[in-house]
């Protein structure tokens, strides 16, 4: 941040009191930064944002809720207000759940035992680059992001198709059914696409997408 005095606002949605109030407490020792309110759930978020204008920066929104989870919360926020930076808590790392989140829109995933410096870190990054994403869930994820790949030739029609379907939540026999192809190619596909972007994997190859348009959540 290159402006001290600015004081970014921050959100926190989680419906375990104890973790909330504690995370407000940590972040709330961060320069720079301060906890403008704390939702118990994505509806409660809702009706907390849309009373009052607290000028909110980024919200830290956990996943797993009752009523309205994040994910739910997450898309409905892109949609709404796309200048919110959202970043995602969970206890589960599992591809799907952050293929998930990225498509709805989280610029950040972080598992709830983070380290305090790097949830400073994290919250710095997503405002100075506007994603964040950490070894913990990838150690590819910033490789992805560098924009250090060899397009040699436009990608074929049916590469791309491919591509389109993978940011989509669809595992990759559904994905073989869909583009009435085996599963045998459509892992050769994803061996292909993976050499060609210079990916490790499925959340890289989303990042890459996304970052490159071939694919807007």
């Amino acid at each position: 941040m290159s402006n001290d005095s600015v004081v970014h606002k921050i959100a926190i949605v989680d419906d375990h009191s104890l973790f909330a109030s504690s995370l407000e407490k940590l972040v709330n020792t961060f320069k720079g930064y301060e906890v403008s309110f704390i939702a118990k759930n994505g509806k409660d978020f809702q009706t907390k944002l849309i009373a009052n204008n607290h000028g909110l920066n980024i919200v830290l929104l956990d996943i797993n809720m009752p009523v309205m989870d994040g994910f739910a919360t997450a898309d409905w926020l892109t949609k709404n207000h796309p200048d919110i930076m959202i970043i995602a808590l969970s206890m589960d790392d599992e591809e799907e759940v952050i293929l998930k989140m990225l498509r709805n829109g989280a610029k950040g995933f972080l598992l709830k035992d983070i380290h305090p410096n790097d949830l400073k870190q994290t919250l710095d990054e997503v405002l100075e680059k506007g994603y964040h994403h950490t070894d913990k869930v990838s150690k590819t994820l910033i490789n992805s992001l560098s924009g250090n790949f060899k397009e040699e030739e436009p990608l074929r029609e049916n590469l791309l198709r491919f591509i389109e379907l993978s940011c989509s939540e669809m595992n990759y026999r559904e994905i073989a059914e869909e583009m009435n192809l085996s599963p045998k190619t459509i892992e050769n596909y994803r061996q292909e696409v993976f050499e060609k972007l210079g990916v490790k994997n499925r959340v890289g190859l989303v990042l890459y997408a996304i970052k490159n348009k071939l694919f807007t959540p």
